[in-house]
């Protein structure tokens, strides 16, 4: 019997919730080591709906496969490109052709020389994948490949020891004996928990300054009281002599309107020194709104500046990877690369 295309694909069961066929993890220390590399990714990339992170999850690419039975699911994966939701494996075929961006295998005493030999020649030939790391919890060795045309080779560590992921823009790298993702500035990725610490200390620094400004406003207030009060006693000196003044009235009139005429060159003084801090406080008040409005531009242009340096370096990433993808698979794919000099500008 001879079926067409769309009569074969009509028949074929939907292979979507194909169930992972895959071991357990050798030990505590390897499942922690992954959980740490989930989560760190999936707390860094929140905000993006467009990737994959699959941890210990069978990759099915071949109907021998699945008729031989045979486990090809690496420790974790990372599909860029394609749609975050809850799968049970990784279905190829099911994934338009789709394999792994990135796969990081945990070396353990049964499974390292497969990881370095057998899986390193199935992910360089079958899957193409552009990047392969491992790392071994118990001692700790640690090697990264950068597919080269059709080879793997080997990617240079940092002064650091860290290796370079194109893949995620990414260092990845030893601290305290674990494997952990870096930021282009050496910033560490922190974990949910890491991050909620940070962001407690931050808020507790700004609590504190908060406190030290109110500390200050108080004492301000007290020096401001103090004055009130000088003015108040300097007042009521004035007021004895106004009153002496008034009682000499007729023993020198004159002296009376001298006196006077100084009490009022003196309150105009006063009013004229009222006036002149009155405005003091007015520029004070202009200044700050200025310098506030000029802090809140300063901000939303690095914010704008950074968003735009981000977006650049995700499109610029997105087209080295669709070039580093063969010229027949990028036909397949349908997708059609600008030139480079345009590409550049």
């Amino acid at each position: 019997m001879i079926f067409t295309a769309q009569q074969l694909e009509a028949q074929m069961p939907d292979a979507t919730w194909l169930l992972s066929d895959e071991p357990e993890m050798e030990s505590s220390l390897h499942y922690m080591q992954l959980l740490l590399l989930v989560t760190c990714l999936e707390w860094l990339w929140r905000d993006c709906e467009d990737f994959f992170i699959g941890a210990n999850l069978t990759i099915y690419f071949s109907r021998e496969q699945l008729k031989n039975r045979e486990s090809r699911g690496p420790d974790l994966f990372l599909a860029k490109n394609t749609t975050k939701r809850a799968r049970s494996s990784w279905v190829v075929w099911e994934e338009g052709g789709q394999y792994p961006d990135l796969i990081i295998e945990l070396l353990s005493p049964s499974t390292a020389e497969i990881d370095r030999t057998v899986k390193k020649q199935l992910y360089q030939d079958r899957f193409r994948t552009p990047e392969y790391f491992w790392f071994s919890p118990d001692t700790y060795e640690f090697q990264g490949w950068r597919l080269n045309g059709n080879v793997y080779q080997a990617i240079a560590p940092s002064q650091r020891g860290w290796l370079w992921s194109e893949v995620l823009g990414l260092y990845l790298g030893m601290s305290d004996n674990q494997l952990r993702y870096f930021l282009p500035g050496g910033q560490i990725v922190p974990t949910p928990e890491e991050a909620a610490e940070q962001e407690w200390i931050r808020a507790e620094q700004e609590r504190a300054r908060a406190e030290q400004e109110r500390t200050k406003a108080e004492q301000e207030h007290a020096r401001a009281e103090q004055e009130r009060t000088k003015a108040e006693q300097e007042h009521a000196r004035a007021e004895q002599e106004r009153t002496k003044a008034e009682q000499e009235r007729t023993k020198a009139e004159q002296e009376r309107i001298k006196a006077e005429q100084e009490r009022t060159k003196a309150e105009q003084e006063r009013t004229k020194a009222e006036q002149e801090r009155t405005k003091a406080e007015q520029e004070r008040a202009r200044a700050e709104q200025e310098r506030i409005r000029a802090e809140q531009e300063r901000i939303r242009a690095e914010q704008a500046e950074q968003q735009l340096n981000l977006e650049r370096q995700q499109r610029q990433t997105l087209l080295e990877q669709l070039r580093s993808l063969p010229p027949d698979q990028l036909q397949f794919l349908g997708i059609q690369l600008p030139e480079a000099a345009e590409n550049e500008s």
